[in-house]
C-alpha cells in the first residue's frame, strides 16, 4: 500500500498530470470561493437579523452594544469562512474528482499497466452523482460530528476517520467502476473493508494538509487504481493482455 502512495505522488507532477492538475485546482479554488461567499452572506444576514431582532427586545438605548457586538460577530463570521472553507475541502475534493476520473485513470493505467485491459470510462452523468453523493454525505457526517469537537483530541480523531472511510469509498469506487458495474464495485469495496479503509487513511492524511490537499482528486483516484488491481489480483476475466490490430470487447 505504501508503494501505491509512493507511485501516485510521483505521478501527479508528471508532465501529464499536470494540465489536470492546473484543472482541478482551478475548479476546486472556483468551489472554495462560491461556498465561502454563501457562507459569508449567510452568517451576515444572521447577524443583522440577530441584531434587529436584540434591538427589538431591549430597545434603542442599546443600539451602540449591539452594534460592537455585531462588528465582533462579524469578524467570528469570517474567520468562521476560512474554517468552513478548510472543514468541506474532502467534500469539495470529492466533488471536483467526479470531473476528472477517466484522465487520471487512464494514465495511471497507461504508465502502470500497459499490459493489461484499459478500463471502461464512467459516464458523466454517473461519476457526478457518486461526486455528489459523497460530497452531501461527507457534510452529513461532519455535521453530526461537529459537537464532538468540543471534546479535546476525540473530534479531531473522529474527523480523521470519517474523511478515511468516506475518501476511501468513493475513490475506490470510482476506480472499480471502470472495470465493474456500480452494483459490482459497491460489492467488491464491502468485501475488502477494512482494506479500502486503510487506503482511505492515506487520502484523509493527504487533504489534510493545506494548498496540498487541492491536488487529492489527483492523488486519491491514482492511488485506488492501484489498490483496485491489487485487490483485483488481476484475473483473466478482468484485465486481459492488449494485442496489436485486435479489439478487446
Amino acid at each position: 500500500m505504501l508503494n501505491a502512495a509512493i507511485k501516485a505522488l510521483s505521478q501527479i507532477l508528471s508532465p501529464p498530470m499536470r494540465a489536470i492538475l492546473w484543472k482541478s485546482v482551478g475548479l476546486a479554488l472556483a468551489l472554495i470561493v462560491v461556498v465561502s461567499i454563501g457562507l459569508q452572506r449567510l452568517l451576515s444576514w444572521l447577524a443583522t437579523m440577530g441584531e434587529l431582532w436584540a434591538e427589538g427586545m431591549v430597545g434603542p438605548d442599546y443600539s451602540t452594544v449591539l452594534n460592537i457586538f455585531t462588528w465582533i460577530v462579524s469578524i467570528a463570521a469570517g474567520l468562521g469562512v476560512v474554517a468552513g472553507a478548510i472543514f468541506l475541502m474532502p467534500a469539495i475534493t470529492s466533488l471536483v474528482a467526479s470531473f476528472f476520473v477517466d484522465d487520471i485513470a487512464d494514465l495511471v493505467e497507461r504508465e502502470h499497466y500497459p499490459a493489461d485491459r484499459p478500463g471502461k470510462p464512467l459516464p458523466l452523468v454517473r461519476a457526478s452523482i457518486e461526486g455528489i453523493k459523497t460530497a452531501l454525505l461527507t457534510v452529513a457526517v461532519y455535521i453530526v460530528a461537529l459537537p464532538l469537537l468540543l471534546i479535546a483530541g476525540a473530534g479531531l480523531i473522529l474527523f480523521f476517520f470519517a474523511t478515511a472511510w468516506l475518501l476511501g469509498r468513493e475513490y475506490f469506487e470510482l476506480a472499480a467502476m471502470r472495470f465493474r458495474s456500480p452494483e459490482e464495485a459497491k460489492l467488491m469495496r464491502k468485501q475488502h473493508a477494512m482494506a479500502v479503509f486503510t487506503a482511505g487513511m492515506f487520502i484523509a492524511a493527504f487533504v489534510s494538509i493545506p494548498i496540498v490537499n487541492l491536488a487529492t482528486p489527483l492523488f486519491g483516484m491514482a492511488f485506488m487504481v492501484h489498490i483496485h488491481k491489487r485487490l483485483s489480483g488481476t484475473p483473466a476475466e478482468l484485465i486481459e493482455p492488449r494485442r496489436p490490430g485486435l479489439e478487446i470487447p
